[in-house]
């Protein structure tokens, strides 16, 4: 097994060709400027500026996610702009791809799902500004399985959507706030979907079926890496 693996956005390279897009026509609108002596030059050197100031910015924005994932044999970890999270292969008791019933067929959505042994890890590795993005952009994904849950739910989706009530770790320990509402939506997405944890298939560089492959190899040798160490 590969000891690290990065996972790149299909996106990666869009920055750089539109800066690459940006230059060049920041030297043909200059050509155009010194050429044509019709041109008032300042208040045009200044839009070309405001022009090429407003393209290396976009570049940025869009080229600013690097890398979506690294694995290694003792973990796997989320990188984002808004932070990350960090889950060791020990913690992890499976990795697949969840799916909706509709009509008694079983339709795979676009996500790998990973359940936990514990929520305890990543809650502590994980950042506020992370764990607000996620709660935002996976409210459909909450939505969804909710309105094709093969049993009616109990609880109002409304409760489950935002619920910010203290989550108590099997250690004892008392998360609060996002994290704890986070906490709170990975046992709602666990009760529906049976799995804690999402990755959209957006962030990936392959197929979500290769990258489940690729994962589970993962897990597979560090489940045997520990047991020789035992």
């Amino acid at each position: 097994m590969k000891k690290n693996l990065l996972i790149y956005p299909p996106n990666q390279h869009v920055g750089k060709y539109f800066t690459v897009a940006v230059v060049a026509l920041a030297i043909i609108v200059l050509s155009l400027i010194l050429i044509n002596p019709q041109v008032k030059a300042v208040p045009a050197f200044l839009g070309l500026c405001l022009l090429c100031g407003l393209g290396l910015y976009i570049s940025r924005v869009i080229d600013e996610q690097r890398i979506s994932f690294s694995l290694s044999n003792m973990h796997l970890q989320h990188h984002t702009p808004k932070g990350g999270w960090s889950v060791k292969w020990r913690d992890i008791r499976e990795i697949g791809i969840p799916s909706v019933s509709q009509e008694g067929w079983h339709h795979p959505l676009p996500w790998v799902g990973i359940r936990l042994k514990d929520y305890e890890p990543l809650l502590d590795s994980i950042s506020f500004r992370l764990a607000s993005h996620i709660i935002m952009e996976q409210r459909g994904l909450l939505l969804s399985a909710y309105r094709r849950a093969e049993e009616p739910n109990t609880t109002p989706l409304e409760d489950m959507m935002f619920d910010d009530k203290p989550y108590v770790s099997p250690t004892g320990k008392t998360y609060k706030g996002l994290v704890a509402m986070l906490a709170n939506r990975m046992a709602y997405n666990r009760e529906l979907l049976g799995y804690d944890v999402f990755v959209s298939e957006d962030l990936l560089d392959r197929p979500l079926e290769d990258f489940v492959g690729l994962t589970r190899q993962y897990l597979a040798s560090a489940g045997r890496l520990s047991a020789l160490e035992q």
